[in-house]
């Protein structure tokens, strides 16, 4: 295989030294001492190769404390992002300090592990490994390999005989294929913001509609160079001024990338949902369990990444667990991956509390303890959840907990209301126009790039900025309610019933739901402050079959059923309710050409148009949203 580096003109070959590097084997690599031990050391650190079925190893780093009176269960991630990573670049003899906000005290055993095919682990990478099966015809998955890591590590290390097995995002999948068939030894579970399905709303699309930065991004990251992270160099940092204008994914982001990048072409070859994305989605994994491991699901309410995930596979899952007793959910009003740093506040958005603390030591800590230090506390509650709005925490026995449902209608003359509209014909248009595209976030649109503070800052918080930034603009429709009398708690799953015509033949269609502060806040900077609550995109191609793309019918109302994600949020009274809709939500998403081609990824430039959309609100069409709220 040609090994290629990017220059300024393209990709070109490279010299014999990195070559060279690239063939220096992992277990090679693995052989060199990753830290010096000291005599003050809290705990005793092991290297280890780790063979799997077929005889590939993988690199496994394990932290023991010292001086513990008992033995210990283990706690077990599985990682695609280096596993030494924990050592960090702060010297340290305190295992307290090096393990950080995943510390969780001096008697657990804490293993990480680098995931075949990255860093020193041996074999080949394939990101999210497709289970056994049609679309992997090898003999292991990540669930053999997990199977083969847990059981080997209860016969080498010494312990209490019970592995718990945690991660967030990529490594919380990893977590739930450890999960699929469980080894006996396995006792926790805890996938935090787990990827779940990159189809339906986490890392690749939301309803069909391509992240193509974000892809682009990750992609590269993850599959230029085996043994580290690569981020791509923008030269023009601005996202939105660099992608506007260059077309279609797969004409222009795909050009530069090569066939390193094998997850590119599965997502150029399957832009509808299909076979391969179903066998991957992990809360499909869990139709019949052949033992429920206990495990605790975190959710972040402003997950920016994966909002999909936990909610489906806690779904997926509680349908087996009979006496509610395995299966347990937790909510908190984070980021992706906040439970693990600062949680009291999310940009402009203040809890008056600790919230990832406090779920760490009232919630985490007790559900570890009982279920594998085998202490007798107290399980958690089955459903623990923070409520923003009212900024307090709350328990109950299921998720979403109540099944009361009302609906709020959009309203001839911009208002909503409980009641549906009364004109015999009533619509709002707009023109959605893709040479001029609606921001997701204000400008500027920084990459997504973790080892660049100011520009991780800005993604993990665009789902809470103000939506007045965009709120006015002509290609923008937005309805208001006046203010509440009364305070309004929605918990659980949002339905957008829209009713819309185009005078295209594909159109997206991006539904938000906001709650608006008065205009006179006791707090003086959150006056009229618009802040979303829940919302997504969907590709109006999708409207009749996930699987098969068809055109829109010009001049036509159609429905459309928009899942959006789940919110446990009280609007207060003097609040009011708002919903905004619009159809381009760029750079995020790739910019639907609003002409239907066979498949967006090679839309040509000529079929990118501008076009007349229309939300009806009548009698006939009643566009509105359907919420699980408290019982009155």
């Amino acid at each position: 295989m040609k090994t290629t580096n990017f220059t300024s003109k393209g990709w070109a070959p490279v010299g014999i030294l990195l070559v060279s590097l690239c063939m220096i084997q992992p277990s090679a690599r693995a052989q060199v001492p990753l830290r010096v031990a000291f005599p003050t050391d809290d705990f005793e650190m092991r290297e280890e190769m780790v063979p799997m079925r077929d005889g590939v190893k993988l690199y496994t780093l394990v932290l023991i404390p010292k001086e513990s009176g008992e033995p210990l269960p283990i706690l077990l991630e599985r990682t695609p992002y280096d596993a030494t990573g924990v050592i960090g670049d702060r010297p340290t003899t305190r295992l307290a300090v090096m393990t950080g906000a995943q510390y969780m005290g001096n008697d657990y055993i804490y293993v990480f592990q680098d995931i075949r095919g990255r860093f020193r682990s041996e074999g080949d990478y394939a990101m999210y490994r497709a289970p056994r099966g049609v679309f992997n015809g090898t003999e292991t998955d990540e669930t053999t390999d997990a199977w083969d890591s847990v059981d080997w590590l209860v016969k080498h290390i010494t312990s209490n005989g019970r592995v718990g097995i945690w991660g967030t995002s990529y490594p919380g999948w990893l977590t739930l294929a450890a999960m699929r068939d469980p080894h006996p030894a396995l006792a926790a579970a805890v996938p935090f913001n787990p990827v779940v399905d990159v189809w339906k709303a986490d890392d690749w699309f939301h309803w069909g509609a391509f992240r193509g930065s974000y892809s682009f991004s990750f992609i590269f990251e993850m599959e230029s160079m085996k043994g580290k992270v690569t981020p791509y160099p923008y030269e023009i940092q601005d996202q939105y001024t660099w992608l506007l204008g260059m077309g279609a994914a797969g004409r222009s982001l795909g050009a530069l990338l090569d066939q390193r990048h094998e997850m590119w072409g599965r997502l150029m070859e399957s832009p509808s949902y299909g076979p391969y994305w179903r066998e991957v989605a992990a809360d499909r994994w869990f139709e019949s369990p052949t033992r429920l491991v206990p495990a605790l699901h975190v959710y972040g309410l402003w997950d920016q990444e994966d909002i999909y995930g936990s909610p489906a596979v806690y779904s997926a899952l509680e349908r087996h667990d009979k006496n509610n007793d395995q299966n347990f959910f937790v909510a908190g009003p984070w980021y992706h991956g906040q439970h693990f740093g600062d949680g009291s506040r999310l940009g402009a958005i203040e809890f008056h509390e600790n919230t990832a603390r406090r779920f760490r030591e009232d919630v985490l800590d007790r559900f570890l303890r009982r279920y594998l230090h085998g202490d007798a506390v107290d399980a958690p509650a089955p459903v623990t959840v923070f409520e923003t709005g009212s900024n307090r925490w709350r328990q109950f026995e299921q998720w979403p907990p109540f099944e009361q449902q009302v609906a709020i209608y959009l309203q001839p003359g911009g208002g909503i209301s409980f009641a549906q509209p009364s004109e015999t014909r009533s619509f709002t248009e707009f023109t959605s126009d893709p040479a001029k595209p609606v921001p997701y976030e204000p400008r500027p649109n920084w990459g997504i790039e973790y080892g660049n503070p100011p520009a991780i800052a800005e993604w993990q918080r665009w789902l809470v900025e103000d939506q007045r930034f965009v709120d006015g603009r002509p290609d923008v429709a937005t309805w208001m309610s006046d203010p509440l009398r009364e305070p309004l708690t929605v918990r659980g799953p949002v339905l957008a019933r829209l009713f819309a015509e185009t005078t295209g033949s594909d159109a997206d269609w991006v539904v938000k739901f906001i709650d608006v502060y008065p205009d006179d806040d006791p707090s003086f900077e959150m006056s009229g402050y618009q802040l979303m609550v829940s919302a997504d995109i969907f590709r109006g191609r999708y409207r009749e079959n996930l699987d098969v793309p068809g055109p829109l019918e010009p001049d036509r109302v159609l429905g459309y059923e928009i899942p959006m994600p789940h919110m446990n949020h009280t609007f207060l009274p003097g609040h009011r309710l708002m919903v905004q809709v619009q159809s381009t939500w760029f750079p995020l998403y790739d910019l639907n050409p609003q002409t239907f081609v066979p498949s967006i990824m090679w839309a040509p430039p000529e079929a990118y148009r501008s076009q007349r959309h229309r939300v009806h609100h009548s009698m006939e069409f009643p566009t509105h949203l359907d919420l699980y709220v408290d019982p009155r």
